[in-house]
């Protein structure tokens, strides 16, 4: 029977849940919702992350050099890998209740203490940016004992990653004691250590599952997250160069370019490691499969910030004869690595090599022959555009004739 356009057990659902969201705070549980999505906190939650991504492109801006290149791509897999371990444990653990909120936002902060510091790194000041991962460590330490003391089947799989977190944040905290560069080298262990937990989790007999909706939804709007930096840059350019004609055309090809990165992820290598997830994901002795996938995500991130950089530059210099070399550098490398990041993502989680070989796989070696040739701007954005577009029209019809499986990203 119907009541008012529900049902009466829709009805009494709706007072369950109206109920358990009056309760402030709630322990833990293996949140395996059905249709689980992103929530609005997490959402919240990244807003900081948009702030690191852009001031680690900052420090690439300011020192196109392979110094300068290591330099971002180090701080940057800091930042992405902090994000991560922050989304895995929300994958599982998220209550939404007073505890959890408390925990994410104080989390919120020290990613905002991270990215105010970045211009700090290898600096005395770096002191600063220590203390802050360090802070963002303890907000997922005291996450997952809450879940150990709440969620008894779930200490096997929580385990790892206490160590993990606990052996990372304490080389971050020794080294705020040790002077650089010895100081990075800390950071580095304490990262590698960090890492360890989820990939040993992972390989246990009873560990609790990854949320296999909810995993591919939160590294997708990362890589959007990402892409919004070259949204961010393309407007830069267009502003700082003064609206000139070649500053214009070289944005509008550059939105292009940016557009089809977009496509070329979602509709095509992104989908198809979401479909591998949703198919193999719940398989417990097909664990690696997210371990895949997670970390192959790194590779991404950091490319696709790149490629923001050197399209601010080029857009900036539009009505220029020529780009530096560094600028056609950062660009090379971040179109490439992003397309040879998608080429390993759509490969190895799809198992359709030959497809994935041919688009993105082709285009790695011909974006780094066409970006380090000196043209002009408009014209390199235009050949960019062009390669770009062209490989999503291959994906498309790769996918048409099913050559590529994917799911809806």
């Amino acid at each position: 029977m119907r009541v008012m356009g529900a049902t009466r057990d829709e009805m009494a659902e709706l007072d369950r849940e109206d109920a358990e969201e009056r309760e402030i705070v709630r322990p833990p549980e293996h949140n395996q919702d059905t249709n689980r999505s992103a929530t609005r906190l997490e959402l919240f939650f990244d807003l900081a992350f948009v702030l690191f991504v852009a001031r680690c492109a900052d420090l690439l801006a300011k020192d196109e050099t392979w110094v300068g290149g290591l330099t971002f791509a180090a701080v940057l897999a800091v930042g992405w890998w902090a994000w991560a371990g922050t989304a895995l444990y929300a994958n599982r653990f998220d209550t939404d209740d007073a505890v959890f909120r408390l925990l994410m936002l104080v989390g919120m902060a020290a990613v905002i203490g991270m990215a105010a510091s970045i211009d700090q790194v290898g600096k005395p000041g770096s002191r600063w940016f220590a203390l802050a991962y360090v802070l963002l460590r303890l907000v997922l330490i005291a996450g997952y004992l809450r879940a150990w003391w709440h969620v008894p089947d779930a200490r096997p799989t929580v385990r790892p990653y206490l160590i993990g977190h606990a052996a990372g944040a304490v080389f971050w905290a020794v080294s705020l004691a040790v002077p650089g560069p010895a100081r990075y080298v800390l950071w580095g262990v304490g990262v590698a250590v960090d890492l360890l937990g989820p990939t040993l989790s992972a390989r246990l007999k009873d560990a609790l599952p990854l949320h296999m909706e909810h995993l591919p939804e939160r590294f997708g709007l990362f890589v959007i997250l990402v892409l919004g930096e070259s949204v961010a840059a393309a407007v830069t350019g267009v502003h700082d160069g003064g609206w000139t004609g070649g500053v214009v055309l070289t944005a509008t090809l550059a939105f292009v370019a940016i557009a089809a990165l977009w496509w070329s992820y979602f509709d095509l290598s992104g989908g198809a490691a979401k479909r591998r997830l949703l198919m193999e994901g719940h398989d417990r002795t097909r664990q690696g499969v997210h371990d895949f996938y997670v970390y192959a995500h790194l590779p991404v991130a950091i490319s696709l910030a790149a490629v923001a950089v050197g399209l601010e530059h080029a857009i900036l210099h539009g009505a220029e004869d020529h780009l530096s070399a560094g600028t056609r550098v950062v660009l090379a490398a971040g179109v490439a690595g992003y397309l040879l990041s998608a080429t390993v993502i759509q490969a190895g989680l799809s198992r359709q090599i030959r497809p994935a070989l041919l688009w993105p796989g082709l285009g790695v070696p011909l974006a780094v022959g066409l970006l380090l040739v000196d043209l002009r701007p408009p014209v390199l954005l235009a050949l960019l555009a062009v390669l770009l577009v062209a490989g999503v029209a291959t994906g498309v019809a790769q996918h048409r004739v099913g050559e590529i499986r994917t799911a809806r990203t």
